[in-house]
């Protein structure tokens, strides 16, 4: 079967073309791509060839993590009531002719079922498109261990104010925001919002302490500023992903600090943050800033998302 996907050829290059999919089987489900979603931080690297050099990164490769379509066939072995379902997947390497990292920029979708969340409880099914950030942030802090405790959360882009969302629900005693542009800001539910490209954190933290740190941003020198304001035993979380972790290394020595690295999410974070959705308890639609057609003017929505601080997530429509 034949199918339009997102396919970065080389170093720089996107362009909308065929592909083709494996046949299904006896497990796999066929997916239709209703919607999917830009990452700016690991497609632009994979676009830039900065992600680590691997079998399922080498061009032409097809991108994408973050998609919900309907499931319309499926192998002899998936129950007949997922036919029709909404569902979100995590891409697939279900092609015979392209490389996937990871795969869920497509048309259509060939994947395992058990691969598939479905998305039944949620009124919008869209919303879970942020599945995954929403999962990626629930990880890291639950890592972070944020109860009772005074947290710097360093980047409010997508996984950022989630961070500070999930950080509320679970408990943290005060919150503090920092990005370089205030239209971000303006979207926090932090208790204190710092525009750095404006204020420095010396003149509004001045001496206090933080029990954690929240990196969200991908910015080692945001991360070694923000060290200073850690008290003895400190936490750093790092929640994205990183080229190369590059710190000066006197503060940590000095306060012991312990540096934890949060890999994507755990197992079942999918699910519970689908309950988050369902019940409405975050308002997740608070990150979808921008909306496009996957059909037209391609490159162009993805340097929007890599490119326009304004952009947190941009949401691209494969209905015709």
């Amino acid at each position: 079967m034949k199918s339009q996907a997102v396919v970065f050829s080389s170093p720089g290059n996107i362009e909308l073309r065929e592909v083709s999919l494996r046949p299904l089987s006896n497990d796999d489900v066929l997916i239709e791509t209703h919607w999917s979603s830009i990452s700016a931080g690991t497609e632009k690297m994979l676009l830039d060839g900065h992600l680590p050099s691997m079998h399922m990164t080498s061009y032409p490769v097809i991108p994408g993590y973050e998609t919900v379509g309907k499931i319309i066939e499926s192998g002899s072995d998936v129950p007949s009531s997922y036919l029709n379902k909404y569902v979100y997947v995590s891409g697939s390497l279900g092609y015979t002719d392209v490389n996937a990292a990871f795969g869920g920029s497509s048309q259509y979708i060939v994947s395992p079922l058990h691969k598939v969340t479905l998305l039944d409880e949620l009124s919008e099914p869209m919303v879970g498109i942020a599945l995954p950030l929403g999962a990626t942030a629930i990880h890291a802090v639950e890592l972070a261990e944020v109860n009772d405790k005074k947290i710097i959360v360093i980047g409010q882009g997508a996984v950022g104010l989630l961070v500070c969302e999930f950080a509320k629900a679970f408990g943290a005693q005060t919150i503090v925001a920092t990005d370089l542009y205030e239209s971000r800001l303006s979207k926090s539910t932090a208790d204190l919002k710092i525009d750095i490209s404006k204020t420095d954190l010396c003149e509004v933290l001045a001496n206090m302490e933080y029990d954690v740190l929240i990196d969200c941003s991908g910015s080692m020198k945001a991360i070694e500023h923000a060290l200073k304001f850690l008290k003895m035993h400190g936490s750093v979380v790092f929640g994205g992903f990183y080229e190369r972790v590059n710190l000066a290394y006197e503060q940590i020595f000095m306060k012991e600090l312990k540096l934890i690295c949060a890999k994507q999410w755990a197992m079942g974070d999918l699910d519970r943050v689908r309950d988050f959705m369902a019940k409405e308890l975050i308002n997740f639609k608070n990150i979808f800033t921008h909306h496009a057609s996957a059909w037209n003017n391609t490159s162009s929505h993805y340097e929007t998302a890599f490119s326009d601080p304004s952009c947190l997530k941009m949401i691209l429509s494969w209905e015709k």
